[in-house]
């Protein structure tokens, strides 16, 4: 047969490149265009050695102190869900964000950004759930600002909060630190922030109620410090879910990871809900969970004083960092067979927290 030479005119690639002109859902959406709009666009125009850690929050050093500095926006619809609002996402946010580098959040700022026209009622709805998750968390919102756009030109409210806390001495929590051999663990049962949020903006039904996992999970870290500060690496995994937190630390660490796919504690709930609607469970939003790297030789210990915090009962083993697949997340499934467990490009569903 003669060649025919192929039209390639009118083909499009189905994957966002990093030259895309225009901003896209998938930008904010904690994947692989979080990632490229951060490392080729802001880091770039920032730089700095404290932004290149590219962590939860930034470890910093002033004044002979040892210090954690973190910043987030919060943008969440709706405001208010099963288990919480933005105002406790806010807050608990930030802190865990602090928590993850092993600091203890002491203070926060508060940034609000109103829509012209909405409730007073409202705004001060979500500032008096500020309040209450700040001293839960043994937090104080110490500085603040307030800015008001016009109607159309916002979604009711937007929140930053900014945070610091102090990083105990003998503490380095980083992906770098992350060795073949070390034992994955996350402190409970994934998804449930992420259903909870679609539930009640599709108005979807599941025949259970499912709320929101969000909790300040400061106390749950200081416990397994107390066991040992040599923890690795810890992460809250929010937007992209624990698909998004490991494949992080595998390219960072420049470890591969396995994942023992029967081992994460996924809700029955949950399960049900993303087999309804074609999701996986692993790259489901959390927003009271974490996950920790940890030596071999101390893992069952930091396991147990875990189990014994109200906020990881359910923690598990769920995988370990090999030196197989450098930068790749692999998924032993339930059938003996194995599959790659990508990052996500955007988000499954957007306006998360």
């Amino acid at each position: 047969m003669p060649e025919t030479a192929l039209d390639i005119t009118g083909w499009t690639c189905p994957a966002p490149l990093r030259d895309r002109p225009r901003v896209v859902m998938g930008h904010g959406g904690g994947g692989a265009l979080s990632a490229e709009l951060v490392q080729h666009l802001f880091a770039p125009a920032f730089g700095g050695e404290a932004l290149a850690q590219l962590g939860d929050s930034a470890a910093l050093r002033l004044g002979g102190l040892r210090l954690a500095f973190s910043t987030d926006s919060y943008v969440v619809r709706p405001l208010f869900f099963p288990g919480g609002s933005i105002g406790d996402l806010a807050v608990n946010g930030t802190v865990n964000d602090l928590a993850m580098s092993g600091a203890t959040a002491a203070y926060l700022s508060c940034g609000f950004i109103l829509e012209e026209g909405v409730p007073m009622a409202t705004v001060a709805r979500v500032a008096e759930d500020m309040g209450a998750a700040a001293r839960a968390a043994g937090v104080e919102v110490a500085t603040g600002d307030t800015k008001v756009v016009e109607v159309g030109h916002g979604d009711g409210v937007y929140v930053n909060t900014a945070g610091i806390g102090l990083i105990p001495d003998g503490v380095d929590l980083r992906p770098q630190r992350v060795v073949p051999g070390d034992v994955v663990i996350v402190s409970g049962e994934i998804g449930l922030h992420g259903v909870a949020i679609m539930s009640v903006r599709e108005g979807l039904e599941f025949g259970v109620d499912i709320e929101s996992d969000c909790a300040a999970l400061g106390g749950l870290v200081r416990a397994m410090l107390a066991v040992t500060p040599d923890l690795h690496v810890l992460r809250d995994p929010t937007r992209g879910g624990l698909a998004a937190a490991l494949n992080e630390i595998a390219a960072a660490s420049g470890t591969g990871v396995v994942l023992h796919e029967g081992r994460v504690p996924v809700p029955a709930a949950v399960a049900n809900a993303c087999a309804i609607l074609g999701l996986d469970p692993l790259y489901v939003a959390n927003e009271g969970k974490l996950v920790a790297f940890v030596p071999r030789e101390h893992a069952e210990a930091v396991l147990d004083a875990m189990r014994a915090h109200p906020l990881g009962r359910h923690a598990a083993v769920i995988g370990e960092a090999v030196e197989a697949h450098p930068g790749l997340v692999v998924a032993r499934t339930g059938l003996g067979g194995t599959r790659v467990v990508d990052l996500p490009l955007g988000e499954q569903l957007p306006r998360i927290c």
